[in-house]
């Protein structure tokens, strides 16, 4: 599906990331993982075509997509929820869902995209009149994802979905997330919960100052290790 091969990238003089290399799976939840600064959401603006990639390759469907401008992935059936949520604050949640669904190709699509998506998050139907900047974090959250599910993307990449969400909401986003992985899509979740992400997983990937440190299915990974590479012990 997602063909990531001695991809370098960062910020203008200053690399981040030092020939990653990654194989997304098809239909698979890949979760990547690690610490601040490891290069996480700097590989996933690399994707998305929000820096420019300095090496390497990045392939999708064996065709590269190197250089292919952010506002062209959905074309590709590529959607990004990013990290802090980022809805339009002065919409209602319904205008937020119409938006996830704005290019022209999906637009036939909207009511019954809509529909599905407050099946899967019913709170966002009861508050679908309501402006987005109102909403608790996890209800943004859930609209952030339910978005982007709105152009049926075929790559979907989740950036820091639980990061400061309460326990309870935590709980109720994972179980969103295990649903989501149902092999209709490919997902890749960007996550600092460790324990909560490998548990949703297929495939883990381990990255520690800009490198790929472990790559492993997520049966096979035993929880202690990879906190101490984690932790650089």
């Amino acid at each position: 599906m997602l063909e990531i091969s001695q991809l370098r990238a960062g910020y203008g003089a200053i690399n981040v990331l030092w020939d990653v290399s990654l194989s997304i799976q098809k239909g698979k939840l890949t979760t990547i993982i690690g610490p601040n600064g490891a290069g996480k959401t700097t590989l996933l603006r690399a994707i998305m075509g929000l820096l420019p990639v300095e090496a390497g390759s990045i392939a999708l469907d064996g065709v590269a997509i190197n250089g292919t401008p952010t506002w062209k992935m959905s074309d590709a059936r590529v959607t990004m929820i990013p990290e802090g949520r980022m809805t339009f604050r002065d919409m209602s949640v319904e205008e937020n869902l119409i938006m996830g669904a704005f290019p022209k190709e999906h637009r036939s699509h909207m009511p019954a995209r809509l529909a599905e998506a407050y099946a899967m998050f019913p709170r966002l139907h009861e508050r679908r009149r309501q402006l987005a900047g109102s909403l608790s974090g996890g209800e943004a959250q859930m609209l952030a994802m339910a978005r982007g599910l709105m152009s049926d993307p075929s790559l979907l990449i989740i950036d820091e979905p639980s990061l400061g969400l309460a326990p309870l909401v935590v709980n109720e986003l994972f179980e969103i997330l295990a649903r989501l992985n149902d092999g209709r899509r490919t997902i890749i979740l960007v996550e600092q919960n460790t324990a909560r992400a490998v548990g949703v997983a297929d495939h883990v990937y381990l990255m520690q100052s800009g490198k790929v440190a472990l790559s492993q299915a997520a049966l096979d990974v035993d929880l202690e290790h990879l906190h101490a590479l984690y932790f650089a012990r």
